[in-house]
């Protein structure tokens, strides 16, 4: 059930951003979208987002930024270990100057350079560029 709120809520970013949208509104929402969107938000993807009512069903309202190409989860966690996501990201992007590929790893929800840089692995979530 997790894994599919997070690729309807991606979905849903990527649509409006193709239609011209500027703010979109998220529904059901989880932490780990939360903390997708607070990558995206800090790699300057997005301008901001609002959680409301985050200990009920809730909602997040996105002001998006006319940057997302594209925005995808994996429905299935792959594994990935620390030595790999060089190579994963090379597969995955289409440039290796833009685009994010947000790894779970021990030490939270970190975009692949983070991951990189701290030495961790984990499961892919998810890209976007």
């Amino acid at each position: 059930m997790g894994r599919r709120i997070l690729k309807d809520a991606l979905r849903s970013i990527v649509n409006a951003e193709k239609r011209g949208k500027a703010t979109v509104e998220l529904k059901p929402i989880s932490t780990v979208i939360s903390s997708f969107l607070t990558i995206m938000k800090d790699r300057g993807y997005i301008r901001n987002f609002e959680l409301f009512d985050p200990h009920r069903v809730g909602k997040i309202t996105v002001e998006l930024q006319g940057r997302v190409n594209d925005c995808r989860a994996l429905t299935y966690r792959q594994d990935i270990k620390a030595k790999d996501i060089q190579k994963y990201t090379t597969f995955k992007l289409p440039t290796q100057q833009w685009g994010y590929v947000v790894i779970s790893t021990p030490d939270g929800i970190l975009d692949h350079e983070e991951a990189i840089r701290r030495n961790v692995g984990g499961q892919v979530l998810g890209y976007f560029h």
